[in-house]
Order: C-alpha cells, then structure tokens, then sequence
C-alpha cells in the first residue's frame, strides 16, 4: 500500500509521489519565538514528527526544515507591531535589536525543551530568520525586478492581483476564516488590494538595513525564502496548522512561485484546532495552555502526545483535564503492559505489522494505529516476547517512548523482598519463595521469574 495524504492544495487525499524516489523533503511552519508555545501550537509539530517518523518507518531517506521566527510581524494581520517587540514590552524589556536576539534565543531554547519532552525529533535544519536576510532580501528583488511589488510609506508590497490564481489552498477555514482575518486587518488606504501583504516593513527606529530602507522583513517572506533555501524551489511536502492555509500559505505560494515560475510544495498538509470550550486556543483569546503547566498538574508529557494521537489530526479536538487525565491512564496503561513483558527474543508478527500500516499509510491515522496497539495487546495467542517487539516497531511511528520506564518505580523494601524470594528458590526453598510471593502481592505488586532473574511489577 502507497502512503497517502489529503491535500490541501487539491482538496483530495492522494497517493504520495516524492520528487526523488525514496526521499522526502519536509518544510514545517515553526513558532514565533515571542512567548511560551501552548499545546495548540505543538499539535502542528506533533504532525511533522508523525509524517517524519512514518516516512522513516517505510525506509524513506527526510530531509525535515522547520523555521524559527524570531523577527517580523509573525501573524496574518501584517499591519501591526513586530511580535518581539510586543514580547519586549510585556517583560517590561528595553527595546532594542539586541534585546530583540535575546527574547528570541530564550524562546528558542524554551521551544526545544517543550519539542523534546514530547519526544519530538529535532528538524534537521532549524533556521532562524534574523539570520537569513540576505536571502529573504534577494527574494524581494527577484519579485520587484518582475514587477510584482510597490512601494508604500510602510513598506514594500507584493501586488497579489499581478497573479490571477491567488488563493489556490481551498479549505473548510477559507470561508470560515479569510473574511475574519481580513476584517481583522487594519484599513491601509495605501494597499492596492485588500489581500496585498507586506514584504519589508519600514522602522526608522530600528531593524535592519535594506536597499528599501531599514526595517524588517514580512513573515510570509521569511518561510519562502528559508524553505527554497535548505529545499530548493521545489519540494515534497508543506505543513502548519489549517490557520494558515488561507493567507500565510496562500501568500507564501504566490510570492515563491512567481519568483521561481516553479511549484512551490507539492503536497500542503494542516492539522485542526485544539479548542478550549469551543474556541481555538490562542494567545490572543487568552485561553492557552502551556506544556508546563500540564506537567505542574501531575501529567507526563507524552499524556498529551498520546491525547493527540487519539484524534485524527485533521480532526479538532477538544481539550479538557478530564480528558487528558483519560489518555493518561490509557498511556500509563501501555506503559505498564509493555514493561511486563519478558524481554527475549522475538519475532515482529507481519499480520499486525500489515494492519498497523495500513493504518499509518492512509492519511496517517493514528487512531486506528492505537486500536491496532491493543488488538495486538489482548491478543492471547501472540506470545510476550513477540508483542513487546512488535509494539517497539510501532513505536517507531508513534514515539510514546515505551522503553523508557516513567511509571514503575518500585520501591527498594519490594525488592529485597523479590532479592530474598530469588535466594529461597536458588535453595530450592519453594515453600518460603511461596511466602515471600504472598507478601510481595499483599503490598500491591506481583513478582514475574524471568530465568535466573526477577522483575516486579505494581499491580
């Protein structure tokens, strides 16, 4: 079975051709660095890990590019103030391009730990867009030597009706969002569309030198000019969340593909939301949810990944604590099965395998994989050691990290006690190894022999 995805760009689910037989060249829309992330924004980077690991599993070579944005608007709405700056004003911070740098990297930093304690694998390229200016700037002159930019008092402008198919990702948010967020956008009498977008934005204050002025370059800009860098103009496979499929995509397909006369991505992936009664979460609803503040609450991390993973990601799902309170049991639950079971040599079973990839293979359904999971768990006629092989395959795909053992902490009285039973039975002692046994159970924990050896289980 090919592996398939839904398309935004086309609106169909397709069968995933790469541009190289046997590669995949990945660009993901990463955070602005201004603030915190919340679980909102990490679904997007769950899903370029999923897609990642899967083409990974089928034996694919990824080359994965996920951006960093750590200067420039950084929002649909271009018409406004510099996120940085306003993460510089919420800490009460002097304004200036080396407090600027600061904010960001500190972000940056906060943003891989959040990424690695969700078991995330880092991008290969990770690039930060206050060190791609040359770049970002040469695209501008690419666009204006082509007669597809103007001038304003703000800034330089992309003309999006030099281009009659502007607009092509067709999505569910089009009708839903487009009309908002454009209403949203602060009246510029200067623009001669309403759909125009910023290129370089004038600040005489400060920012960085260009042949326009100084000031700073727009965000859509910065993801055309990183991914066709680390690329090429033309690759396999964009993604983000649906958000930005109705103007940052939009915008970052018309200015790339008319720079290049190119194709920009052939294949747009977007996940849906994750709502907080309801609403999106979002900064600036006020309702975000830090990754930090599950852990705080007694949650492993990887409880959230698995809440995730639960849901098809074109899917939106609802987050309550209720909620990840139940995919953290059933996440524990994995957890303490997979631990149980003996570790010798077995053999990956083909048929699960089969099913589990089908599964993944179809638009990456990860719900359907997890049923697959525990099928292969209750089935009794698969051996311990052949199940715990198999769903470390698995895990290849999913990342819950079943081999690290977060839950199992047993503690040092029940192992003696397990130490005691071990050395009864070496004296062939049945009857005390019995007693001990008993008094291991009685303090709710169960004893498994594992040939010369022991292992102790919380019941």
């Amino acid at each position: 079975m090919a592996i398939k995805f839904h398309n935004t760009l086309t609106n169909k689910l397709e069968e995933f051709r790469p541009i190289k037989t046997g590669e995949a060249r990945m660009y993901h829309c990463g955070p602005t660095v201004y603030d915190y992330v919340h679980i909102g924004n990490l679904r997007s980077f769950l899903l370029a890990d999923i897609i990642r690991r899967t083409f990974e599993f089928l034996g694919f070579k990824v080359k994965q590019v996920m951006n960093i944005t750590d200067v420039g608007i950084g929002g649909n709405n271009d018409e406004g103030e510099d996120k940085i700056i306003k993460g510089l004003k919420r800490e009460g911070r002097m304004i200036s391009m080396e407090s600027m740098k600061e904010l960001g990297d500190f972000y940056t930093e906060r943003f891989k730990e959040d990424i690695a304690k969700l078991n995330i694998k880092m991008p290969d390229v990770l690039p930060k867009a206050s060190e791609h200016l040359p770049e970002q700037i040469e695209l501008i002159k690419v666009l204006e030597e082509k007669g597809f930019t103007y001038k304003t008092s703000g800034g330089i402008y992309f003309d999006t009706s030099r281009d009659p198919h502007y607009g092509r990702l067709t999505t569910r948010s089009n009708l839903v969002q487009q009309g908002s967020t454009l209403s949203r956008i602060r009246e510029n009498t200067e623009k001669r569309n309403p759909q125009d977008f910023a290129l370089w934005k004038f600040n005489s204050n400060l920012g960085f030198p260009s042949p326009w002025g100084q000031g700073f370059p727009g965000w859509h800009l910065e993801c055309s000019a990183m991914s066709t860098k680390y690329l090429g103009n033309t690759f396999d496979i964009h993604t983000g969340g649906i958000d930005l499929a109705p103007i940052h995509h939009n915008n970052e397909i018309v200015q790339s593909e008319n720079a290049c006369d190119c194709e920009l991505a052939h294949y747009w992936l977007h996940n849906e939301f994750v709502n907080v009664a309801d609403d999106k979460m979002a900064k600036s609803e006020g309702n975000q949810i830090t990754l930090s503040s599950i852990v705080e609450k007694g949650f492993s991390p990887l409880a959230y990944r698995y809440f995730l993973l639960m849901a098809h990601y074109r899917t939106p799902v609802t987050f309550s604590w209720e909620a990840l309170e139940a995919a953290g049991n059933a996440y524990k639950k994995l957890k303490e099965t997979y631990s149980r079971l003996i570790r010798a040599n077995g053999t990956i079973r083909d048929s699960y395998k089969k099913e589990f990839s089908e599964a993944i293979e179809n638009d990456l359904n990860t719900p359907e994989a997890l049923a697959v999971v525990w099928k292969l768990i209750k089935d009794e006629s698969v051996s311990p050691a052949d199940k715990r092989v198999t769903l470390l395959e698995f895990d290849k795909v999913l990342g819950l990290d079943l081999e690290r053992n977060e839950f199992l902490e047993v503690p040092q009285n029940i192992m003696e006690l397990g130490r005691k039973r071990q050395e009864a039975k070496n004296k062939k002692d049945f009857r005390e190894a019995d007693k001990i046994r008993k008094e291991i159970e009685d303090l709710g924990y169960e004893i498994r022999d594992t040939g010369e050896t022991f292992q102790v289980f919380k019941k």
